[in-house]
């Protein structure tokens, strides 16, 4: 099984690293005039980032621009369910950013190095 975005099999897995990044708490912190200290609240867990990297392949650059295209349109706002070859389930994901780093000729066809940041949401 590859690695795949809402059940779409979207990316290669041929240099693919996923970076998951620490939950993380948000909290105000307030002062008061004339009293020393400062009062915290907690304002609960918030999500976390994670990271992807690779590189897309593909026949040409009508192709290279398909793929791209069928990328970017999760960057919706929506939820999503990443799955990856070894069998990691990160769902409730938000992605933020696809950025292309790279694009060159290779043989036949195109390569495109990315980045995709993501934002694992709390359930």
């Amino acid at each position: 099984m590859g690695v795949t975005l809402d059940g779409q099999a979207v990316f290669d897995e041929q240099g693919l690293t996923i970076t998951v990044g620490s939950p993380t708490r948000a909290c105000v912190e307030r002062s008061i005039c004339g009293l020393d200290g400062t009062v915290s609240i907690d304002l609960g867990a918030r999500g976390r980032r994670l990271q992807q990297t690779g590189v897309l392949r593909a026949a040409g650059r009508a192709a290279m621009n398909a793929r791209i295209s069928t990328i970017a349109a999760f960057i919706d706002g929506r939820t999503h369910t990443l799955t990856t070859a070894d069998g990691h389930v990160y769902g409730s994901l938000r992605m933020d950013s696809f950025v292309q780093v790279g694009e060159h000729t290779s043989g036949p066809g195109r390569v495109v190095e990315y980045e995709i940041a993501y934002t694992q949401l709390e359930d």
